[in-house]
């Protein structure tokens, strides 16, 4: 029996102790944080398109978007010509639309920053990347291990009680050796599945390994989803913060 006791003991050390120290010196801030950022650095530049697939319609526009830290960031349409010059600003917690068509310049509130950019499955927020899931979630890693072949880790976010965010909780997945993501998947306040945000296509672009496509699913919508595909993107560029002007968002 105390042979047996031994062995016992020798086995939970070797098998979930290592585990549990491996899983306590996670820092799920950090991941959060490298999600939020991924495709931006001091400052970032890039082109990209944007698939909207619907039960009725097709279209694709191309983009062409600039960062610069977390709260300064202008998207313009550069095709098709139908579309071309609509720009998207955000500075500090303010967006604006710019409509060339009508020379008009349209602020958009905070209660619309859920709603749908150009009529895609991405909203407003998605694209300017108002909310920031550190700052407005509690959050805490609720799987770590492999999962259909994958070594990730999962980390399940709730919302704070005094958070402008419309999701009753996100779960981030990430690969465990990069932390890249594969997926976020959004719930709604009944903690419904509301939409699925999947990552591939993982290449080095500026020095910078990032997924160069992602695809938002909705669950609602059967058969729909919007995709983004990244052509070119360049990180810690020089630009000035008058670049993210009122003026500049007209030109």
């Amino acid at each position: 029996m105390v042979r047996l006791s031994i062995i016992a003991a020798w086995v939970i050390f070797k098998i979930f102790l290592p585990n549990f120290v491996f899983a306590s010196n996670l820092n799920p801030e950090k991941i959060l944080d490298s999600v939020d950022d991924l495709y931006r650095s001091n400052t970032s530049y890039g082109i990209l398109t944007l698939s909207v697939t619907t039960t009725n319609w097709q279209r694709a526009l191309t983009l062409e978007q600039w960062s610069k830290g977390e709260d300064r960031h202008l998207i313009r349409v550069l095709k098709p010509k139908k579309e071309k010059g609509l720009t998207t600003l955000r500075v500090d917690a303010n967006v604006w639309n710019y409509m060339p068509k009508v020379k008009r310049v349209v602020k958009i509130p905070s209660s619309m920053m859920a709603s749908s950019w150009m009529g895609s499955h991405f909203t407003n927020d998605d694209l300017v990347k108002q909310s920031r899931m550190v700052k407005d979630y509690t959050f805490s890693v609720t799987y770590e291990g492999k999962r259909e072949g994958k070594n990730i880790i999962e980390i399940s976010c709730i919302p704070k009680k005094d958070a402008a965010v419309v999701w009753g909780k996100v779960e981030v997945i990430v690969f465990r050796d990069n932390y890249i993501p594969l997926s976020i998947i959004y719930y709604d306040e009944d903690l419904q599945l509301s939409r699925t945000l999947n990552f591939t296509n993982i290449q080095m672009m500026d020095g910078k390994k990032i997924p160069t496509q992602m695809m938002m699913i909705p669950v609602d919508e059967p058969g729909e989803s919007t995709a983004i595909q990244w052509k070119k993107i360049q990180f810690d560029l020089t630009i000035n913060d008058d670049f993210f002007s009122l003026r500049k968002l007209q030109q």
